[in-house]
């Protein structure tokens, strides 16, 4: 009965969200709350899908003023972050991370080694990015295995889609924070000759260690600093264009005297072309290759070091209307990884190689004028090489075969209805089948198993979408039952270097064992906007959110670890042409559904607030804005974080934001 009083609230929010502002009138101004989501699907209208897509836009970027990607997604629903350092915050996407939870930057992988630990970065700072996507559900198997729990996209202009509309344009962003006396930078230009486009970006991040209700947390702090050059020849709907980027970034661990030395080299190729065969009407070929590695420092020397060289390319062949098809896409993507570690990174992980080869498709059918039928496929082919704990060399090699299916039917001119069954599969990643040691950064000494099995996550989920004059508001309800669900289990044993591990040790490892077992997630998501007044060029609307995870292991084995808590928040936002104000109230509930050897976790209350001022709006367009987090100054704690005994999230912070834009 415990778990039914959270989930009915969270539940009943869900579907206040939706179903409470039916009568709202007609604004004149509705369009202005849609967002572009071209991530879920390479065929047809994002809002026309049976899953619900969510975005943030760079305006939510800049102001959200935070160091990761995870950082910016605080009021998607059904995500949060990993909060593991300053510099090390990955997104947890309905209660799956790392291995299920892919990383892109414009439709390519992030190239890193974020899915080796928790305080490994995501080289992709918000700075550089246009909006950020995410996906849930059965619209991700367009994207690997990997991203069976969801895909997080960085959408960027670092190698350019468009012809700037005029021939010079830029951007300048400055950010200074109370919290951690942060000093941030970031510029990007834009130019057109002719059918060219040329884009220029960088930024410099700077932060002490933050402050916290308890004081400042020590070895906090983050150095960062990047920049990208790219260019592309665009006519009309041909293009093709190239990038390269270079990402670098110092971080402290909090709770450990150590800190990351990161960088990464990545180039990236994007094209598009207008085909006339048929029914295929685009063609898209994307790809990318970098150079990533970072170190892990004690005592001014590298204890650790960490190296990935990575490739992603994929191609897409989208069609019209054909047959019983009124659209359809055909793709196939190619993947090489090649990791390796030297130190003491070699105990924990020694090298691998994984490559794989996939074919996708997807398709959409009308059954009548208010339903549609759509559903997707995808196979590939897994290759995974590495040394287990055993010192032997193995090989193991797997064929995931994912598929989906929806329904969306429009009920009325307002309401849209969706239903999506997916049953996806994930080879294991080179952690789960080849850790073998200790991991400093965690602090956890892993044990893989190189006999596990694919995962297979079978799901449903049901959608409900109104988008009627002043109000947007979007719910889901979904299920997924695994099948070898793989997780890193605690056993509540500490270990030394040489994983001599005991009950009521005083070593500073936990142990961690990656097995498999049978799982069940389930949960709801409910976002609305709602407006409440309109009058010329101001608006105020109200803004509510709600999400819910509950996963449990079967056979009585109890919960899976490091879950997130029901959240609820609701907010008003003041916009007009000069002055933009809002205030944001969410509560994240206590987490005492915890796994075996892990610790509950109180709830909190988090309010955030925002002033933008612009003097002019005419060129440049100059923007004034104070920035609030946090701002009771209450004591929070990450539950999905595996150092969140250690570690308190960051207190009260003030920012001024500067941004001048030359279009």
């Amino acid at each position: 009965m415990k778990f039914i009083r959270p989930a009915g609230a969270v539940m009943a929010l869900v579907l206040v969200s939706i179903v409470s502002p039916v009568h709202a009138q007609q604004a004149e101004h509705a369009g202005e709350l849609e967002e572009v989501v071209v991530t879920a699907s390479p065929i047809g209208d994002p809002d026309h899908l049976a899953t619900i897509a969510g975005s943030v836009d760079r305006d939510q970027l800049l102001r959200a003023g935070g160091n990761t990607l995870a950082d910016a997604l605080t009021n998607v629903p059904g995500v949060t972050s990993s909060g593991f350092a300053a510099g090390a915050g990955r997104p947890v996407i309905r209660g799956m991370d790392a291995n299920r939870v892919r990383m892109l930057e414009d439709g390519i992988g992030s190239f890193d080694v974020s899915d080796v630990g928790p305080d490994h970065g995501v080289p992709i700072d918000p700075f550089s990015a246009e909006r950020v996507e995410v996906v849930r559900g059965a619209a991700t198997l367009r994207y690997g295995s990997q991203a069976i729990g969801g895909v997080v996209n960085a959408i960027s202009n670092r190698v350019p889609l468009h012809l700037p509309e005029g021939t010079l344009g830029g951007e300048f962003v400055s950010n200074f924070g109370s919290g951690a006396d942060s000093r941030d930078f970031a510029g990007q230009f834009n130019a057109r000759p002719g059918a060219l486009a040329f884009h220029a970006d960088a930024y410099d991040r700077h932060s002490d260690d933050y402050d916290t209700p308890e004081g400042a947390l020590a070895n906090s702090w983050l150095r960062g600093r990047g920049g990208s050059v790219g260019g592309a020849w665009i006519d009309g709907d041909d293009r093709v264009g190239l990038g390269v980027s270079r990402q670098e970034s110092r971080y402290g661990i909090p709770g450990e005297e150590s800190f990351i030395d990161m960088e990464q080299t990545k180039l990236s190729l994007r094209s598009a072309w207008a085909l006339d065969a048929g029914p295929w009407k685009k063609l898209t070929v994307d790809g990318g290759w970098a150079d990533y590695q970072h170190s892990e420092i004690e005592d001014d020397v590298a204890a650790s070091t960490f190296k990935d060289r990575e490739w992603d390319a994929r191609a897409e062949a989208v069609a019209g209307a054909a047959g019983p098809f009124s659209q359809s896409a055909l793709g196939i993507q190619l993947q090489r990884r090649d990791f390796s570690a030297l130190g003491e990174g070699q105990d924990y992980l020694a090298p691998t190689r994984t490559a794989s080869r996939a074919l996708f498709g997807f398709a959409e059918s009308p059954l009548g004028e208010q339903l549609r039928l759509q559903f997707g496929a995808r196979v590939e082919d897994v290759d995974i090489d590495g040394t287990p704990v055993s010192g032997i060399p193995t090989s193991r090699g797997f064929t995931p075969i994912s598929a989906s299916a929806g329904l969306v039917f429009d009920a009325a001119a307002n309401w849209r209805l969706g239903l999506a069954l997916s049953s996806a599969a994930r080879a294991p990643a080179q952690t789960e089948l080849f850790a073998r040691g200790p991991h400093d950064g965690p602090l956890t000494y892993e044990t893989g198993d190189p006999a596990l099995r694919l995962e297979r996550a079978n799901s449903a989920e049901m959608t409900l979408r109104w988008r009627g004059g002043r109000v947007h508001a979007d719910g889901s309800i979904w299920v997924t039952d695994f099948n070898n669900y793989i997780y890193g289990a605690l056993t509540g044993r500490n270990c030394d270097d040489e994983g001599d591990c005991a009950l009521g040790s005083e070593e500073e490892l936990k142990e961690l064992v990656y097995t498999q077992l049978g799982a069940l997630f389930r949960g709801a998501e409910g976002h609305a906007e709602i407006e409440l007044l309109q009058q010329g060029g101001n608006d105020l609307h109200l803004d509510l959110l709600a999400d819910m995870v509950r996963a449990t292991l079967d056979g009585g084995a109890g919960n899976v670890p490091r879950i997130p808590p029901w959240r609820v928040g609701m907010g008003l936002t003041w916009q007009s042409t000069r002055l933009d104000a809002s205030v944001f109230v969410r509560y994240s509930a206590r987490q005492d559904k915890v796994a075996a050897a892990e610790t509950s976790t109180g709830g909190f209350t988090n309010v955030d607030a925002q002033l933008a001022w612009r003097p002019w709006v005419q060129r440049p367009r100059i923007e004034l804005a104070l920035v609030g987090h946090n701002l009771t100054d209450s004591l929070q704690r990450n539950s999905v974080a595996l150092n969140k005994d250690e570690v308190i999230l960051p207190g009260r912070d003030i920012r001024l934001v500067i941004r001048a834009t030359l279009d």
